[in-house]
Order: C-alpha cells, then sequence, then structure tokens
C-alpha cells in the first residue's frame, strides 16, 4: 500500500462543487482559469459563479441529478466549467473523444443513453454539427429541448458550446441567461441531495477487446486522485499549471483540473495542442508545472523557436501516456528546469493513476525506469494466473484496490 504522510488523511468525503467552495473561499481573487492566447482570465471566484450560472441554467433546462451531459469538444473555456457544472447539480458529464467520427458517437449516444449533448463546430477534417444533424434529422424541424429521435429515444436537448445560432440548438449564452428562472432555493436543495460517492463522470474506454465501456467514476474517486497527484508534484496554490492535454481524457480532466482545484493552483489550458501555444503560455503565464506525453515534450524541445522562449518559471509537471524516455527526461531538467517533473501510470478505470514518482526522487533513472510508488492508500499486487501473488522479479498481472476504483461499467 502507498504509503500516507503523517497527519494528511487519505482521502476527503467531499463533492467536487464543495472542493470548488474551498478553493474559493481560500483563494478568492487568484487566478483559476487562464487561456494566454486570448482575453480569457477568471479569479476563483469569477469562475465559480460562472459554474452557479451553468449549473442554474441546466436545472433550467430540466437536467436532473444522476442525467447524462456528453460534451464533445476541444479544450474550449466553457468545458471546465461544464464540468464542474454538472457535479454541482449531480449530472453525469459524459466526456466524448474528440476524434470520434459518425460512427463512434452514434454508438456512445445510443449506449451510453444520455439525455444532453453539448458540440462545438468540429476539429479538422470531422464536422461535429453536420455529423449530428446526419444522425439526428430531427433536430432541425423540432423544438429546442423537445427533442424526440427514434433512433435516440433519450436524447433531449443538443447545446452548442459559443453564441452561434443553429437549428434545434441552444446557444451557451441562453443557458446561462435561463440561470435567473432557478432559485437559490432550489438550488441548494438539488446540492443537498449530492453524496460524494454518486457518479458524476463517464468516460468510453476500449481496453482490449468489444466495444467501448463507459467507465463510471465518483466525485470521490476522481477528487481524492487529483489530490494526490497534485500532491506528489508539491502544487499549492502558488503554482500555475499548464494543460495542454485533452480534457475529455483522465490527464486533462483529472491529473489537471482536479489536481487543481484541490490545491487551488491556476489551470492555463490550451483549446488544443500546438509546441509555439505551449511555449508562449509558459512564458506569459510564468507556469510551474507543464503536463503532456513524451512527444508532446520532444516536439516542444526539438522546436527551433526553443531558444526564444523562457522556461525558467517551471519546476515540476507529470509526463505520461507512454514510456519516458531518458532522454527526453534529462532534456526537461536541464532545459526547460523540470527538476520535479513526475512520471505517473494508470488506466481509466482506475481515476486514473495508481502509482507516480515523486517530485523529490533521487535520480532520473528511479524515474525513467520506473513508474514511481502506490498512491497513498492505494494497495497494489502482481498476481500469478491463479491469482497468486507472484514471486519477486517474477512477470504477472498488476493488480489495484481502494478509493480510485471506479463504481463499475455502464
Amino acid at each position: 500500500m502507498g504509503p500516507t504522510p503523517t497527519g494528511v488523511p487519505v482521502t476527503r468525503e467531499l463533492t467536487i462543487g464543495q472542493a470548488l467552495d474551498a478553493a474559493v473561499a481560500a483563494h478568492p481573487g487568484q487566478d483559476a482559469v487562464v487561456y494566454a492566447d486570448r482575453d480569457y482570465r477568471l479569479t476563483w471566484r469569477q469562475f465559480s459563479d460562472q459554474v452557479d450560472l451553468m449549473a442554474k441554467g441546466l436545472m433550467a433546462l430540466g437536467v436532473k441529478k444522476g442525467e447524462k451531459v456528453a460534451v464533445w469538444a476541444t479544450n474550449v473555456p466553457h468545458w471546465v466549467t461544464l464540468q464542474f457544472a454538472t457535479a454541482r447539480i449531480g449530472a453525469v458529464l459524459l466526456t466524448v473523444n474528440t476524434n470520434y467520427k459518425s460512427t463512434e458517437i452514434d454508438y456512445l449516444l445510443r449506449q451510453s443513453e444520455t439525455g444532453n449533448l453539448f458540440i462545438i463546430e468540429g476539429v479538422r477534417d470531422t464536422d461535429y454539427v453536420a455529423t449530428l444533424y446526419e444522425l439526428v434529422p430531427e433536430l432541425k424541424d423540432q423544438p429546442r429541448g423537445q427533442l424526440r429521435s427514434p433512433r435516440y429515444p433519450d436524447l433531449k436537448r443538443v447545446v452548442f458550446l459559443g453564441a452561434q445560432k443553429h437549428r434545434g440548438m441552444y446557444a451557451v449564452p441562453e443557458v446561462l441567461a435561463l440561470a435567473c428562472t432557478v432559485t437559490e432555493e432550489d438550488f441548494r436543495a438539488r446540492q443537498a441531495e449530492l453524496d460524494c460517492h454518486d457518479v458524476i463522470n463517464m468516460q468510453y474506454t476500449s481496453g482490449t477487446t468489444g466495444f467501448p465501456k463507459g467507465v463510471q467514476l465518483t466525485h470521490h474517486n476522481i477528487l481524492n486522485n487529483g489530490f494526490w497527484i497534485g500532491f506528489n508534484q508539491h502544487l499549492t496554490h502558488l503554482d500555475r499549471v499548464c494543460i495542454p492535454v485533452p480534457l475529455f481524457h483522465c490527464f486533462g480532466c483529472v491529473l489537471g483540473v482536479m489536481a487543481c482545484v484541490s490545491h487551488a493552483s491556476t489551470m492555463v489550458l490550451l483549446e488544443k495542442y500546438d509546441p509555439v501555444t505551449v511555449m508562449m503560455s509558459v512564458e506569459r503565464e510564468a507556469c510551474t508545472a507543464l503536463y503532456g506525453v513524451p512527444t508532446m515534450f520532444i516536439n516542444v524541445l526539438e522546436h527551433p523557436l526553443f531558444p526564444k522562449f523562457d522556461f525558467t518559471s517551471l519546476r515540476t509537471g507529470i509526463m505520461a501516456g507512454s514510456p519516458c524516455p531518458v532522454k527526453t527526461m534529462r532534456a526537461c531538467v536541464e532545459r526547460m528546469h523540470m527538476d520535479e517533473l513526475t512520471i505517473c501510470y494508470g488506466l481509466t478505470e482506475s481515476s486514473p493513476v495508481v502509482t507516480q514518482t515523486r517530485y523529490d526522487e533521487p535520480s532520473l533513472d528511479v524515474k525513467c525506469a520506473t513508474v514511481g510508488r502506490a498512491m497513498p492508500g492505494i494497495e497494489m499486487a502482481v498476481i500469478t494466473e491463479t491469482g497468486a501473488l507472484a514471486p519477486l522479479g517474477e512477470p504477472g498481472e498488476l493488480c489495484s484496490r481502494g478509493y480510485t476504483t471506479m463504481s463499475g461499467y455502464y
């Protein structure tokens, strides 16, 4: 079992909304969400106010506790707002891979029984709006919020994540404007119904067999995982974390967002990964942490404009998603000043991180030759095909259990 530092509880019995309230109470005027490439900057107080508007707007639309709200979008500014807003009212945020095509979104909408879908225009060669109209032609002819589709009997509402108007869809400003129709009494009553062990996040993962499965995660799963992920980087309210990884994946919405809210660290977000925007964001916002898969770091290090940017503010971060080459880690330490860069290992079903190197590991060899130690309070075992503990040094199946284990597949 991963050791727990003295005086720090293994888990916190909080909802995500309560964690946000704690960050606001402690650091109301500090930056919470920043996009360095545009005029978008919210303090924790401002962000919380926006979250509450979105949450009330969802209630005004008729979104119930436990109802699914899918988001098919890149890391646009309202993505994180929606993540907290759904958690505020006990709805389940269903994160959709931005690379999905028509057949995949068709499967997800039917299998998940989602009642709501938030979308953007599209990404690269995939037009999300056109795809949705092809799948749900009824959307063009029926009143907003009253969708009746034989193929998707559960889908009721579609919201465009922007101000543009599309037939059959609400726009975000309209949802926010509806907030005034929900009383504070009703809003507080909804939050009083919540339990930290309620499912509030669902992510689809294929694993190695069959069709993708919806992994159901709770406040308790991802908030506690996020707390320890941040703790192992020594994050505080003084840190500014650059997050260029997708929010639809746990790397973004848990390792990034949940770690930041747990420690009141600033989220410096990118709508989509671009090495120049990463470098500009780090320099302009004096980021102290940077996240990415190894190829993202390599693209930054090898970019011809790399020498033009200042990385001296960096201290820590996370490299994960595939094996981390020693050469790349060493370059991050020597050229990007990331002496305390960490490596994580896990899977969606475990919220996702079960092991992580610590910010103060003694050597790069330890960081790169291992995936660190078990997270505090998480039990790990290597077993044989018979289920017995594997002898030391022998291969086997790695198992974990604890507060990170998913609620189940949908």
